[in-house]
């Protein structure tokens, strides 16, 4: 599309709002119409305020497993019968207003930095408009104010950036007391003393393991063999075990089928009859995109069967100027994918040099404790076929910094080709683990092999050592088995 000058940009979350932005440096009139506020839920619902509840759960596990081992001693005064109680205790009131005041803040941030830019932003709900396409190519989006009023805007490029909201069983409604979803929990005073999570997937399993740190008992309830099915399967065993052992009940291979309120106690029904008592539910079972009334089928854009937007690899949708980033395209649920969906949108349509998605590139972290990060090619590509690759898992016990931290759980693995040693892929599991991989995602971004990745210098003691000597190793493995 040529001579582009006027972009709205429907939903203000990472894809929007990076979008804007790009397509403000680049010379364009730019709008965008958001509901919420700026951030979308990966600001005001989801990523800020789960990892910043996370953060006050990560101290509380470490201290509790490492203080004793290290030498730290806590004076004491529990009355004799309670002798067994919890040294340190949380105030969930307290942390959940710190959440909700970060997030705002954060948001206040993002809309000052959009509109500097001179970026228009619209309070309200878009929607594409039954004009279609002008003579002039453009597209029309109405923009239902809050007032009632329905503003007309005129677009030579519109991107839907719209996110996702909690998907509900029809027999587990949320009450935002006792039954929850992932966006109410922040209006909790009192830490639940029974917790039941519903769902052990990402979001699942995060919720539960800060839930068990904060001092909550947590049962998680998942339909699958394990935790998290879709990440790396050495790495959701460690974690599993990690649950098991502090205490945590995980019932595998149970699907809820309700969930209802008795008075100040949730019941949840599984498939097979058994009823599971707590004070409280949360529900984690997946999300729905918001692309539902806002006249995109009508427009010409293809929804698949779960009413996610189908794109290519620069963000296009399949109606001419219209191109779609971030969740309700259900690439890759990740904020830094959405930016970067957004970002590709812009270049293209604006006239700029692109490069398509490559999702191959991509970190990605489950923020449990320990934490689970990975990018690139995995294990379960290699069993495939999809990549040929050797593969090395290096335990963090023997790393002296892991031991020096009293750190027992977690390892670094590494796929590389077989023959050019060139580094395909990495699975960290440890503590901080987000910060970790970035190494291995820097070597995979630029196809680096592992004689360079173990060559270069690092910091002793360091647990990024142990990425180092896991390259090494690998290196051996390789020359051997070519050897053979």
């Amino acid at each position: 599309m040529e001579h582009v000058t006027r972009i709205v940009i429907i939903g203000g979350g990472p894809g929007g709002y990076e979008a804007a932005l790009v397509a403000a440096q680049l010379g364009a009139e730019v709008t965008v119409v958001d509901r919420d506020g700026l951030g979308g839920s990966a600001v005001l619902t989801d990523c800020v305020p789960s990892k910043t509840l996370i953060a006050t759960a990560e101290v509380m596990t470490t201290f509790d497993s490492s203080y004793e081992e290290l030498g730290i001693i806590v004076a004491d005064d529990t009355p004799p019968l309670e002798q067994q109680a919890r040294v340190v205790g949380v105030d969930l009131g307290k942390v959940n207003r710190r959440v909700k005041r970060l997030a705002i803040a954060q948001s206040h941030d993002i809309t000052q930095a959009v509109t500097r830019a001179g970026v228009t932003v619209l309070r309200g709900k878009g929607r594409l408009g039954p004009g279609g396409q002008g003579v002039d190519g453009s597209r029309e989006v109405l923009v239902d104010h809050e007032d009632g009023s329905t503003e007309s805007l005129r677009a030579d490029a519109v991107l839907i950036a719209t996110g996702v909201h909690p998907r509900e069983l029809p027999d587990a409604a949320p009450d935002g007391e006792r039954i929850l979803t992932w966006t109410q929990v922040y209006d909790l005073e009192e830490l639940p003393r029974d917790l039941i999570v519903v769902g052990s997937g990402v979001t699942g399993a995060e919720f539960a393991g800060a839930y068990q740190a904060l001092g909550s008992n947590v049962t998680l309830v998942s339909s699958r063999d394990r935790v998290l099915p879709g990440e790396d399967p050495d790495a959701a065993e460690v974690l599993e075990e990690v649950f098991r052992r502090r205490g945590m009940n995980v019932m595998s291979r149970s699907r809820a089928e309700s969930a209802k309120r008795i008075g100040d106690k949730v019941e949840v029904t599984l498939s097979d009859g058994t009823v599971i008592e707590g004070t409280h539910c949360l529900m984690a079972v997946g999300s729905i995109p918001n692309t539902a009334g806002m006249g995109l089928e009508e427009a010409g854009v293809h929804l698949n069967d779960w009413g996610q937007i189908k794109v290519d690899r620069v963000s296009r949708t399949t109606a001419p100027g219209v191109y779609a980033a971030g969740d309700c395209t259900g690439v890759f649920m990740l904020a830094s994918v959405a930016a970067m969906q957004g970002r590709i949108a812009m270049y293209h349509a604006l006239g700029d040099a692109v490069q398509p998605l490559n999702l191959k590139t991509v970190a990605s972290n489950v923020f449990t404790d320990p934490e689970i990060a990975t990018v690139g090619y995995t294990a379960a590509d290699v069993q495939r076929g999809k990549m040929d690759a050797v593969e090395i898992k290096l335990p963090l016990r023997g790393n002296p910094r892991a031991k020096m931290q009293g750190i027992r759980d977690g390892f670094v693995k590494l796929f590389c080709r077989p023959g050019t040693g060139i580094v395909v892929g990495g699975v960290v599991v440890a503590p901080r683990a987000s910060e970790l991989i970035h190494s291995i995602s820097l070597a995979v971004d630029n196809n680096l092999t592992v004689e360079q990745v173990s060559g270069a210098f690092t910091v002793y003691p360091s647990l990024s050592g142990s990425t180092a000597e896991a390259a090494r190793q690998l290196h051996i493995r390789k020359r051997d088995e070519g050897d053979a």
